[in-house]
């Protein structure tokens, strides 16, 4: 290997011609650039006329990037050029331009600055470097020129001299290349981003516009993953959808909470390199999906109004933490989306609106028929349809007289007269004909007008009183309107009494010291006390799509999946327990101010498969559930007072829920009659900070604790409790498992235990 540094290389004594030779090359060389309108011409040309010129091998010609500390070069692969990029004080090259000074290197794997991994990458073997500094005219060095291998005999100083001389001739072409393609790369990406936004603000369907948001917003930061939150303002949380089609899934989570929470409540941009550093992020998150977050840009979207309207959270820069550059581009990008975001928001809100409206019109059992303001027929649900055995198509814009006929004369009048006066009229329990039938019905005839006044036509809704309907009214009285539908419908008696096994998520809930109750209050004080607190509960059983199965003295029996399954019965069976609480709660600060006594009680859920049906003889029966998981959701409902627990879950149930609560595990317990174990958990969402302080505290050094427990390591299980209990004194159920971990001291079970909590009561 032979070095010589730029400050002591010699002047080679050049003959006359020689001299003006060099000249006219780099004359040539020159005028060849300049001739050149791309960055990646000239560095093909300069590379390929200094490997001529050196007679080597190969050659590259190294940039720098001063932005991100990098020598870039570009190299053809394909139809396609790859540019590949080393950092600036690595090798052979990265060392000439540190230090300014030319390299003549006879034996590459004698050098210890040479990574010889480049060539067992390319399969190329390098014998000898020569490398020269590229310098503006200011004397700057802004990259390096590089040839490899000396075809004949070894590279001196001339070579060096004629390297150097081509890069300094061509520096300024060099540097003004690069000007230019990073204005017009500067251009093309404001031209995209200016395109992006316009397309997206265009886009009112609120799911791909997320979505669209979210992938261009990944895209342009190069990050694995983006997400933005809209905030929706009636149930105070943050949503988004995550995946595209049927396999879309709404998130959402309070908008105060997590990142995205601190970001959406202070305005303010966070950019965190290190997520797991950082108090504010739950990494909850990352153990439910199995992503790791190494680190977050979140910026606040903010509409033209300047009220933040959402958030949006970038994840895993490639390469490193976000820059400020990211967070500049991020925030740009979300200022312009926000009217579009807006405008996809209120597109949607109008049609949920439009939908709701017509499902709700769809799914009302009197018939609603409208006529617009030249009296033609406009809209008839599915009721109207039934009630005047028809179609909705068959009449559309058909007349009144042409829909319900000259035997209802009287209610084509009525029509007339309501369009002309806009006044609304009523008749009750009159007769309609339709065909050969005659039906008992109230009509009620009302204008519809918008709202600036304008009349928009009539409308004709038809109450159908036959005597299955009074039936049904009675029935319904006494049961589920659904179930009294079913009975009312007829059929075969068999098929009445049957049942049918089915998956269901079984709800159970009592009173809790109802003795004292009914002996403070006396009978007629417990039935109105029971009344009014039925009546509340069933309401969030309704809300959430239950079905009120039987009242059991002070207790409820219900189920969420029956007769009809949804899709997250066992999150709607969790959201009408921790509502029944939160209910009652607001019925308790009614009654202690009125001096009344507070009521309190438990809950217990369990999904699994039951028989449900019609149960009893053909005189009487009774619509009912049994089986194993019935019976376990009314383990569970007892359990909570063994636990002072409000809300037991079993580990089923858990299973299967879609969204996200605060749960903890308070045990493994086998269940009185049964011999499999199952694990028990608590739902604590019905708290607030009040009632439940340093919740999350809480949360975390109880689970480890029973992870603890359970490893029978029973001074450290006691030490995370008390760290609990520290967090807030009032949570006996850690008081709980330290009595447990000093009977179990004292005698320990064994190195076959399993964890397991044997009930003996039900």
């Amino acid at each position: 290997m032979y070095e010589n540094p730029r400050g002591t290389r010699k002047n080679q004594n050049l003959s006359q011609s020689e001299h003006i030779k060099q000249l006219q090359m780099l004359l040539d060389v020159s005028r060849q650039v300049a001739a050149l309108d791309t960055l990646d011409a000239v560095l093909d040309t300069l590379v390929s006329v200094a490997v001529a010129e050196t007679k080597a091998e190969r050659g590259t010609l190294f940039l720098h990037d001063a932005m991100t500390g990098e020598l870039f070069s570009r190299v053809a692969q394909g139809l396609k050029r790859h540019e590949i990029r080393i950092l600036d004080n690595v090798g052979i090259a990265g060392h000439t331009f540190q230090s300014g000074e030319g390299q003549i290197i006879h034996d590459a794997y004698n050098d210890e600055r040479f990574n010889r991994d480049v060539d067992a990458e390319t399969g190329f073997t390098t014998k000898s470097i020569l490398a020269a500094p590229v310098r503006n005219a200011k004397g700057e060095v802004i990259g390096v020129a590089q040839v490899l291998n000396k075809k004949e005999g070894q590279f001196t100083e001339m070579d060096l001299t004629v390297l150097e001389g081509m890069t300094t001739q061509c520096a300024i072409t060099l540097q003004s290349m690069q000007l230019v393609e990073r204005m017009e790369t500067t251009r093309q990406r404001e031209i995209e981003f200016l395109n992006i936004v316009s397309d997206m603000t265009s886009e009112l369907e609120l799911t791909r516009l997320l979505q669209r948001v979210m992938s261009e917003a990944t895209r342009m930061l190069d990050a694995e993953r983006s997400t933005l939150f809209i905030n929706d303002e009636k149930t105070n949380e943050l949503f988004s959808h995550v995946g595209e089609g049927l396999d879309s899934v709404e998130i959402r989570l309070p908008n105060h909470l997590g990142i995205a929470g601190a970001v959406f409540t202070s305005g303010d941009t966070v950019n965190i390199p290190y997520a797991y550093a950082d108090l504010r992020f739950n990494p909850g998150f990352d153990k439910q999906t199995g992503f790791f977050t190494r680190s977050i840009l979140c910026v606040p979207v903010v509409n033209k109004a300047g009220k933040v309207i959402g958030v949006t959270q970038a994840l895993n820069k490639k390469g490193g933490p976000f820059t400020s550059d990211d967070e500049s581009r991020l925030k740009a990008f979300t200022a312009q989306i926000a009217i579009g975001l807006e405008n996809a928001k209120l597109f949607g809100d109008v049609q949920a609106m439009k939908n709701y409206n017509e499902s709700m019109l769809q799914s009302m059992s009197n018939g609603v028929i409208t006529f617009d303001e030249d009296g033609e027929n406009k809209t008839c649900n599915a009721a109207g349809a039934r009630i005047m055995r028809t179609s909705a198509k068959d009449i559309l814009g058909k007349k009144p007289e042409e829909v319900f006929g000259e035997q209802n004369q009287w209610l084509v009048d009525k029509i007339a007269r309501v369009a002309e006066t806009d006044e609304g009229e009523s008749m009750l329990d009159t007769e309609l004909k339709i065909g050969d039938e005659k039906a008992s019905v109230n009509v009620t005839v009302l204008p519809m007008q918008s709202g600036e006044g304008a009349s928009l036509g009539t409308l004709v809704m038809i109450e159908d009183i036959s005597d299955a309907k009074r039936a049904r009214s009675t029935l319904s009285r006494y049961m589920d309107p659904g179930l009294a539908d079913q009975m009312l419908a007829g059929g075969n008696q068999d098929d009445i009494l049957g049942g049918k096994d089915t998956i269901a998520t079984v709800l159970f809930s009592d009173v809790r010291s109802f003795t004292t109750i009914t002996e403070k209050l006396g009978a007629q004080g417990t039935v109105a006390l029971l009344n009014d607190y039925f009546e509340l509960m069933v309401d969030c059983i309704s809300d959430q799509g239950g079905m009120l199965d039987k009242f059991i003295g002070d207790a409820i029996m219900a189920a969420f999946g029956i007769p009809l399954p949804h899709e997250d019965d066992e999150d709607r069976g969790l959201r009408a327990g921790i509502n029944m609480i939160k209910t009652l709660w607001d019925w308790n600060r009614q009654r202690e101010a009125r001096g009344e006594m507070a009521v309190d009680m438990g809950l217990g859920l369990n999904t699994d498969s039951i028989v449900a049906g019609n149960i009893g003889s053909k005189k009487r029966m009774d619509y009912t559930m049994i089986g194993d998981g019935v019976n376990l959701a009314a383990r569970l409902e007892s359990a909570c007072k063994q636990y002072n627990a409000r809300i037991l879950l079993s580990e089923y149930t858990v299973a299967k829920l879609k969204g996200v609560y605060r749960l903890r595990e308070v045990d493994k317990v086998v269940v009185k009659g049964k011999t499999k174990p199952v694990g028990v958990f608590e739902c604590l969402d019905y708290h607030t900070d009040e009632t439940f302080p340093n919740l999350m505290d809480v949360l975390g050094n109880f689970n480890e604790g029973v992870k603890q427990y359970r490893k029978q390591e029973w001074d450290r299980a006691t030490g995370y409790f008390r760290e609990a209990l520290k967090a807030n004194e009032t949570d006996k159920l850690g008081n709980m498992y330290i009595e447990r971990c000093e009977l179990m001291k004292k005698a320990p079970p064994g190195d076959d235990w399993d964890g397991v909590w044997i009930m003996t009561e039900k």
